[in-house]
């Protein structure tokens, strides 16, 4: 799979582990190991990481709003 296309799922994965760490009841330990995997795992896409939270920044919306095209879409208009 594509660095960028793993990353951003793993990404919203993290997001919904966290949402679901913030409601009333928490997480289960699974949920929380995955948590930690999935961050250990994000590791492996710096580049990744850095172009999707770049795209998040710059559109103003959380990270797990974002899509492939609107990273796509704002590396092609900065290489302009």
């Amino acid at each position: 799979m594509e660095p960028l296309h793993e990353a951003l799922r793993l990404i919203k994965r993290q997001s919904e582990i966290q949402t679901a760490m913030r409601r009333p009841g928490g997480i289960r330990g699974t949920e929380e190991r995955e948590h930690f995997q999935l961050r250990e795992a994000l590791t492996r896409y710096p580049a990744a990481v850095n172009a999707i939270m770049e795209a998040a920044s710059r559109m103003h919306r959380p990270l797990d709003t974002i899509s492939i095209e609107d990273v796509e879409r704002l590396e092609l208009s900065s290489s302009h």
